[in-house]
């Protein structure tokens, strides 16, 4: 068994969760509220400016240039297309650029990435991709899930979305991840994948954390 699947296996109560929440069902039939997903948007906006700093640092921790490279590539693509993308994508839900460059991170969206940031400078390179790996393989497979469904990867609001992380392109970067992972993890005493797999287990749980926030359009209790 590799430890990417032995992860999968550790956390599948907690992945199936994601998968069946019902933000992510509604999406997928298309009738999730309009409102949930603007206010998913504008957070997952500003979660992925802090993602995309995990991409940078890896470049920084990493060992060989080919790695180095990939990672740079991700920093690129995540900064210069996705962001790109979300903000047109955006304008379908009434959220102009000046909106997503005001908006303010909720409690969630703060603590998840401020962990994934803390992890990344404080831990090596099996450290940051075990936090950050959740979050690119669950919509993989998330968005390789809903695109099974009948007329989901056309529905007006929601199918570009759904295109998006179900496409071979973002599949292959999610496979490229879980494989340096399992990679980075050869030969580590099992103190230190235990100490990987609670990392991934968090960020697992913080997935959860997101999806529901959106759902229910938390902000700061108070």
């Amino acid at each position: 068994m590799t430890f990417s699947e032995r992860l999968y296996e550790k956390v599948k109560p907690i992945w199936e969760k994601n998968h069946n929440h019902p933000f992510v069902q509604k999406m997928g039939k298309g009738t999730l509220d309009k409102d949930k997903f603007r206010y998913f948007m504008i957070q997952d906006y500003l979660y992925l400016i802090e993602y995309a700093k995990l991409f940078a640092i890896g470049a920084v921790k990493a060992t060989d240039v080919k790695t180095m490279g990939e990672f740079a590539k991700m920093l690129d693509t995540t900064l210069n297309t996705e962001m790109a993308l979300h903000r047109q994508y955006a304008k379908k839900f009434n959220i102009s650029e000046e909106e997503l460059e005001q908006a303010k991170p909720a409690a969630v969206t703060v603590s998840y990435t401020h962990y994934m940031l803390a992890v990344g400078q404080n831990g090596g390179l099996a450290e940051l991709v075990a936090s950050l790996l959740p979050c690119m393989w669950s919509y993989a497979e998330i968005g390789k899930s809903l695109q099974q469904i009948p007329g989901a990867s056309e529905h007006e609001f929601y199918g570009e979305w759904i295109s998006m992380y179900a496409d071979d392109e973002f599949q292959e970067l999610a496979q490229w991840t879980i494989n340096l992972l399992d990679q980075l993890a050869e030969e580590k005493p099992e103190h230190e994948l235990r100490h990987l797999e609670e990392m991934f287990l968090t960020t697992t749980r913080f997935e959860y954390m997101f999806w529901d926030m959106a759902y229910h359009e938390e902000v700061w209790p108070v």
